[in-house]
């Protein structure tokens, strides 16, 4: 029996109005649809011990250190990693603090107290060596520096990230009621959260434990983890038209180049991870940011981003960075019906979900010889969100890396236009041309295609081109995060439990977060009619206006992804399917084919009147005002404030914002978003026409001005 529950991520504002008309005029029509989202169970191992023994620890110099607070079950866990590799095992307390001392543990804890007791450990570990063995570690052993650099040195340090209601239980079996370093006062509760910093800062590999997860389930995790870890090749992509594995890039170059040399999208190579039902249960009682890395570890190799710089990436996108403290709200609306709020970063788009993040990432993996342009193309939301990610990065980082946004001059709002030409200095900057955002798109991979003017920047500039587009993977990957996001609220508020279906409805243009989901359009509806007919037909086909720009797109970069996934990776197929929509600008799918794709996902269009109608008929029913503070779609505010049929409409976007904030609140809207409408005026910008030579030799233009500025001053 499926469980009648609708998750509406809303992308931003406009998309939501969408989704709601999805909902009163489509979804009834359309049969349920059970989401994949990473919600399939391991299953066997994929790493099995005979591969450990015999790939991993041929040089049997290297140790396993198993790391966790006490009570996670290292010295158990490392007793039966040990007897599957067959190697040697060596228990801190037991083989280095207890013979070294002469005495017990506790007789020594009780004797020198908590401070003495760390300074003492971490001296005797330090003098202690091995090699080849499975060690485990201590509780304490990560407050001591100088010891975990000593032990850090000589091998893989693995901490075992127990469920903290698993470790209460067993310390309480175990009779233990205090641990080194709790004061008087200080709750176990307490003194465990607190030391999560200190393992959080030396792991090399994060071992997930579900919750409820027994010794034996760890021990298996343990090795798997290893397993991964050897195993560059097991998280590496392909082009969604590569015939040959041999093409395979790790992370980091695939972040680097953005788009593959065959002009394809890179995709995993083994798909996405997949997680156990306990990990979910686990992940889904932690805050967005700690969820985000759990998830994200899972999907980047370590040797790529280490699990430490990831961490500090991911707080430092999502910390403090939202005007709601759950950064991606779940609010109920009726019956089974819940809004996903994507519009609490401080652009008010759901592009700030992935560009508060991606900027770091494309930053960590650049190569330091070389100068980076991000070209992007936009319907108005991701070039506000690129814009104000990469303004943030460190200066050393900023000072080698530019960012240059084109956007239809009449297909964005008055917000988003303030928003994008408040850049017009230094590194990044924003410029409109006189054409839709099939051009621009259209444009920045003609540019990348050119090998000449690739090679001649290269040449002249040591400057590479990247972009920062859904095409990039990095920009695409955390939101993944956030889909799953909204499944653990439901299961954390009891929604639901783990493995009832949800049918996810995302309204898209680009089909940048889509699989498996139910697909919304407005007029400019390729995407539907592709899903219905499995035809993909640009002939003749001009790009409407809407009041939701952020959609308003013909040509899918994402689409290849998705039919890549959907036809079990056949990038013969879909080399020939893309060449075929450049060249002739139409293709289409098999019948076998179209079946395939219907059996994922679903969809639906609706008209401009719709989009309003639903805004008025939500508001009248449930008080919730769609879209209250995003500003993504074209004149947006008054599509909006005409629908809740007001009177004396502003046309100043500033006070269009103020009016709908009187009538639905101000308590979400994002402070640097206001700043920006308040500080912005009239900033002149340049304006182009649709002439692809001439964006050429902006390009051309941005980097002399970004990376020849400090060699002119000379």
């Amino acid at each position: 029996m499926w469980n009648k529950i609708s998750v509406d991520p809303v992308l931003n504002g406009t998309f939501h109005v969408h989704l709601r008309c999805m909902h009163m005029s489509l979804l009834a029509k359309v049969r349920k649809l059970r989401t994949h989202m990473l919600f399939a169970q391991f299953g066997s191992s994929y790493f099995t011990t005979a591969w450990l023994s015999n790939q991993m620890f041929k040089h049997n110099e290297r140790n396993i250190l198993l790391m966790g607070p006490p009570g996670a079950g290292k010295t158990c866990v490392g007793q039966i990693v040990g007897q599957r590799l067959r190697m040697p095992v060596i228990d801190i307390d037991d083989d280095v603090l207890e013979k070294t001392w002469g005495m017990s543990v506790a007789d020594k804890l009780s004797e020198i107290g908590g401070d003495g007791f760390i300074e003492e450990e971490g001296k005797a570990v330090c003098n202690f060596t091995a090699t080849g063995s499975v060690i485990s570690m201590t509780g304490s052993n990560p407050l001591h520096p100088d010891a975990m650099q000593h032990l850090k040195r000589s091998g893989l340090v693995l901490y075992l990230d127990v469920d903290t209601e698993d470790i209460m239980q067993r310390l309480s079996r175990m009779k233990v009621n205090r641990i080194v370093g709790q004061d008087a006062g200080v709750s176990m509760r307490e003194i465990l959260q607190y030391r999560t910093q200190f393992y959080d800062k030396w792991l090399d590999a994060r071992v997930l434990c579900g919750t409820g997860d027994s010794l034996e389930d760890v021990a298996d995790k343990v090795l798997r983890t290893l397993g991964r870890y050897e195993d560059l090749e097991s998280d590496m992509f392909i082009s969604t038209r590569s015939q040959m594995s041999s093409d395979a890039k790790f992370f980091s170059d695939v972040v680097i180049e953005g788009l593959a040399p065959d002009r394809g999208l890179y995709v995993p190579k083994k798909g996405f991870p997949k997680l156990e039902p306990t990990e979910w249960l686990r992940i889904s009682s932690m805050p967005y940011a700690m969820r985000a890395v759990a998830i994200l570890e899972n999907c980047i190799h370590s040797m790529d981003v280490s699990p430490v710089e990831l961490s500090t990436m991911v707080h430092r996108a999502y910390g403090q960075n939202f005007a709601n403290q759950s950064v991606v709200p779940l609010k109920h609306l009726t019956d089974h019906q819940y809004i996903l709020e994507l519009f609490h970063g401080p652009t008010a788009s759901f592009k700030d979900l992935a560009l508060q993040l991606m900027p770091q990432l494309f930053a960590h993996c650049l190569p330091q010889m070389c100068n980076y342009l991000i070209l992007v193309a936009t319907s108005g939301d991701t070039g506000s969100a690129v814009l104000n990610g990469f303004q943030k990065l460190k200066d050393s980082d900023r000072e080698r890396t530019g960012v240059l946004v084109f956007f239809p001059e009449k297909g964005v709002s008055e917000i988003q236009k303030l928003q994008m030409t408040g850049f017009q200095e230094g590194n990044a900057k924003s410029i409109s041309v006189l054409t839709d955002f099939d051009f621009c798109q259209r444009s920045i991979k003609q540019i990348f295609g050119d090998s000449s003017l690739m090679g001649h920047l290269a040449v002249e500039y040591a400057t590479v081109l990247n972009t920062a587009n859904s095409i990039n993977w990095a920009q695409l990957l955390p939101q993944v995060v956030y889909n799953c996001s909204a499944y653990m609220d439901l299961l954390r508020n009891h929604t639901l439990t783990f493995g009832d279906p949800i049918d996810v409805c995302i309204p898209t243009g680009n089909f940048g977060n889509t699989m498996s989901v139910i697909c919304a359009s407005n007029h400019n509806c390729i995407i539907s009619d592709f899903i219905a007919s499995g035809e993909y037909d640009l002939r003749n086909r001009k790009l409407l206006v809407s009041n939701s720009p952020a959609i308003d797109i013909l040509n899918s970069s994402n689409l290849e992804r998705f039919i890549q996934d959907v036809s079990g990776g056949d990038g013969s197929l879909v080399r020939d399917l893309f060449l075929s929509l450049e060249r002739d600008h139409f293709f289409k799918v098999s019948e076998t084919l179209r079946q395939k794709i219907n059996l994922e996902v679903q969809a639906g269009w609706c008209s401009e009147d719709d989009c309003l109608r639903a805004i008025r008929e939500v508001h009248a029913t449930t008080g919730y005002i769609m879209d209250t503070h995003t500003a993504v779609g074209k004149v947006f505010a008054p599509a909006v404030l005409k629908a809740l049929q007001c009177q004396n409409i502003p046309q100043d976007p500033v006070e269009q914002l103020d009016k709908l904030c009187t009538i639905g609140g101000q308590e979400q809207m994002h402070e640097a978003l206001l700043k920006c409408m308040r500080d912005s005026g009239d900033h002149p910008h340049k304006i182009f026409q649709a002439d692809f030579n001439k964006l050429a030799d902006e390009v051309e233009a941005m980097i002399q001005d970004s990376f020849l500025r400090g060699l002119k001053n000379e």
